[in-house]
């Protein structure tokens, strides 16, 4: 007997800032597939006109938005005579976060790009669907004060904060003892530390359980991912650093757990597709009817769980030393990380450069323990500039080498 909930009382409006992205294209299918349920008001995008186009086609949102202003003219031509709304560039994005006709908004953008729209959504009293980990990576503590502040609702969607966020419903948050992260290990878990400097970026984007974006998934396979998703939980849980462990799960089944204060363990499991938590999180309270197939644990004999080797992934051990710090620090680490990535995927630098720039762009940045949010994007610049100096420095060596 189906016991799913697939109606409700009210249509969900929503917007989806970076609908071309990763997330965004696999919210738009839980929009096929309770077209009943939901209606976008808004599709925002970096630079993919042609699929944005596509999609407003499609679902014919009221306003679109494309933040590369080089593109606006190619996306008005492709929808012209269709009515609807045409924005660019970063206020364009920031205003479809705070758009009157929707009630949640789907933070889908990646980096600290997706900071801005966020809190526009938040100060609009929107229900925020968060998928981007960036928010609370650069500014948890403003972030989480002012959604309080304006009733603004979270709720998680990455695959481990909604499993963690799921274990917690009915449960008070003084009974929560820890949390438990589980990480796949990404694709070089069974690699030796050594042979990390060989490792190509086409190596690096071949996760072997998720299909996610390029940037994350570089993040996964240097399991930076995993130590911004702890700062995440750090704050989305309000739980201390010390109580949060993260374990190496290769089989991607179990998505996170709790540990309470009677040493009860609570965990959620599911097959590893992003649309799973996506649909909780646009369904919650309720949960919505899904097409996937079932978790069959038939098919998963051997569930393992293991350490991570800080060793082989220093970026892991900087996220806790950043989250330790405080202040503007995790700031710091998300901008340091950003150039380093772009980098490695452009072949400028080597993968084991990317915890060099991390770690030294760390310590070059002037650090502000009581900080502010203009702070913090003078912070994001600052860092930038530096780790810009530190790539360029070791793309140098490299072609020296070369």
């Amino acid at each position: 007997m189906n016991r799913c909930i697939n109606t409700t009382k009210a249509r969900g409006r929503i917007t989806i800032l970076g609908s071309t992205g990763s997330i965004g294209t696999q919210t738009l299918d839980i929009v096929r597939e309770h077209p009943e349920l939901f209606k976008c008001v808004a599709l925002t995008a970096n630079r993919n006109w042609e699929l944005l186009a596509q999609q407003a086609l499609e679902f014919r949102p009221k306003r679109v938005v494309i933040a590369d202003e080089h593109y606006v003219e190619n996306l008005r031509s492709a929808l012209s005579g269709t009515g609807i709304e045409i924005a660019s560039g970063a206020v364009g994005v920031a205003e479809a976060a705070a758009m009157d006709e929707a009630d949640t908004v789907v933070t889908a953008m990646v980096g600290y790009s997706g900071l801005q729209p966020t809190i526009n959504a938040i100060k609009a009293h929107k229900r925020i669907a968060l998928a981007n980990k960036e928010t609370l990576v650069v500014a948890g503590e403003i972030i989480m004060n002012l959604a309080r502040e304006c009733e603004s609702e979270i709720v998680p969607v990455d695959s481990e904060h909604s499993a963690i966020f799921q274990c917690l419903v009915g449960e008070k948050r003084e009974w929560m003892r820890k949390i438990i992260l589980t990480a796949s290990g990404g694709p070089f878990r069974t690699l030796k530390a050594e042979n990390l400097k060989d490792v190509t970026p086409a190596d690096a984007l071949r996760h072997p359980n998720w299909d996610m974006g390029a940037k994350v998934t570089i993040d996964s396979a240097s399991m930076m991912n995993k130590g911004f998703e702890m700062i995440e939980a750090r704050w989305l849980f309000d739980c201390p650093p010390k109580n949060i462990e993260i374990v190496v799960h290769p089989q991607s089944i179990v998505h996170s757990m709790v540990e309470f204060c009677d040493g009860s363990v609570k965990a959620q499991l599911g097959i590893p597709d992003m649309r799973l938590p996506i649909r909780y999180a646009l369904g919650y309270p309720e949960r919505l009817e899904s097409k996937l197939p079932p978790l069959s644990l038939t098919d998963y004999s051997n569930l393992t769980f293991e350490k991570p080797d800080l060793d082989k992934y220093p970026l892991l051990q900087l996220a806790f030393r950043a989250i330790e710090s405080g202040g503007n620090m995790p700031c710091i680490l998300n901008a340091a990380n950003e150039v380093a990535v772009k980098a490695f995927l452009k072949s400028e630098i080597k993968f084991t450069d990317m915890p060099i720039i991390a770690a030294e762009t760390m310590t070059l940045t002037p650090y502000i323990k009581n900080v502010s949010l203009d702070e913090l994007i003078a912070t994001n610049a600052e860092a930038r500039r530096i780790a810009e100096d530190i790539k360029n420095k070791l793309k140098q060596q490299l072609s020296t080498r070369g």
